[in-house]
């Protein structure tokens, strides 16, 4: 009964012996006999003497589950062992082997497909110590990043400041303004098959940036801060795509009103795929907070994702994505006309 109700199996630690014992489909006691009986997927977790773990025996056990049964590995870490040798054979930290889980729980319906995710604020700097920003913490982009990269995509992200932890397994950027994120998409971009920009970039910028703090009372009573407009990086990206259908442009829209009107709006000017809106006046909704609730608007209308934990919003975003990219694929190749030209008279 244990093999049939699971939906995965840890063996954590798995010894040498235990490695070789399943290796050779020995089924004499609880363990290799739940594993050899189950269905469900099977990770195991090593850990051992550094020289039994880079023994050729051992090596060629582990290959043998991975190849010819299909088991998952994680690790070993790298460091002190029980044995007093320094080196690989530790088990597992509980946070990868739990990361490890997920992922071979999740379907992996972005395998291989290369994703660029732009999240947090941009910070525009008045002087070495005040900024024009907004209140965007990075969560909702982190969490696509974290959900694309569990469905097996290639994941670059490109984060603004934030203090949100980055996904293991994430190629990570890091920017403070809309210049440098302008940079780091030019090259991140090149590639892609999938872009989604949940960056909160700041739409203006200070014209000049003081070299040294303004003191108070410095600008008199009061102040006036000349600011000048930031390039539209989705609306840079949608045009330089231009007919081509790669790669599929997300794109965000954080409102307070007519949500569904003005998230339209983008997606035509900015030649989107998807626009995903939000009202970030609705408690539970937007900057900050772990939850979020909003519509996805593409060319064949809108449809409402109901609220949940931001990671959970993530997936719903990714299954539509996912689902758009299979509906590009299904498209017949246009073929062009001959034209009048070289037609055969």
């Amino acid at each position: 009964q244990l093999a049939d109700r699971a939906d995965l199996v840890i063996i954590a630690p798995a010894s040498a012996n235990s490695i070789a014992r399943l290796a050779a489909g020995y089924a004499d006691d609880p363990v290799t006999a739940i594993v050899l009986a189950t269905r469900a997927p099977v990770l195991l977790a090593p850990s051992m003497n550094v020289n039994m773990w880079s023994h050729p025996i051992t090596e060629a056990n582990v290959l043998k589950l991975i190849d010819t049964a299909g088991y998952h590995v994680v690790g070993p870490g790298d460091g002190f062992l029980a044995c007093r040798w320094t080196g690989p054979g530790r088990l597992a930290e509980p946070a990868d082997i739990v990361e490890a889980a997920a992922n071979v729980l999740t379907t992996q319906d972005l395998a291989g497909v290369r994703v660029v995710v732009t999240a947090g604020p941009t910070y525009e700097a008045i002087d070495p110590v005040r900024f024009v920003g907004n209140r965007s913490s990075g969560k909702m982009g982190v969490a696509i990043a974290a959900a694309a990269q569990r469905r097996g995509a290639r994941v670059t992200l490109v984060l603004g400041p934030s203090a949100v932890p980055t996904p293991i397994g994430v190629n990570t950027m890091s920017v403070e303004n809309a210049t440098q994120l302008q940079w780091a998409l030019g090259d991140a971009v090149k590639d892609a098959d999938v872009v989604v920009m949940t960056a909160a970039v700041a739409d203006y910028r200070p014209a000049k940036e003081a070299k040294q703090k303004i003191k108070r009372g410095q600008l008199g009573d009061t102040a006036t801060i000349e600011l000048v407009q930031n390039p539209d990086l989705l609306a840079e990206l949608g045009k330089a795509r231009g007919s081509r259908s790669t790669p599929l442009l997300v794109g965000f829209a954080a409102e307070t009103d007519d949500v569904i009107g003005n998230a339209e709006k983008k997606l035509a000017t900015k030649r989107c795929d998807l626009v995903v809106a939000n009202d970030v006046s609705e408690p539970g909704s937007g900057f900050a907070v772990d939850t979020n609730r909003v519509t996805l608007v593409d060319p064949s209308g809108a449809i409402e994702v109901p609220a949940g934990t931001k990671y959970e919003v993530a997936h719903r975003i990714l299954d539509h994505v996912v689902a758009m990219r299979a509906a590009q694929a299904a498209k017949p190749a246009r073929i062009a006309k001959p034209s009048k030209k070289s037609r055969k008279r």
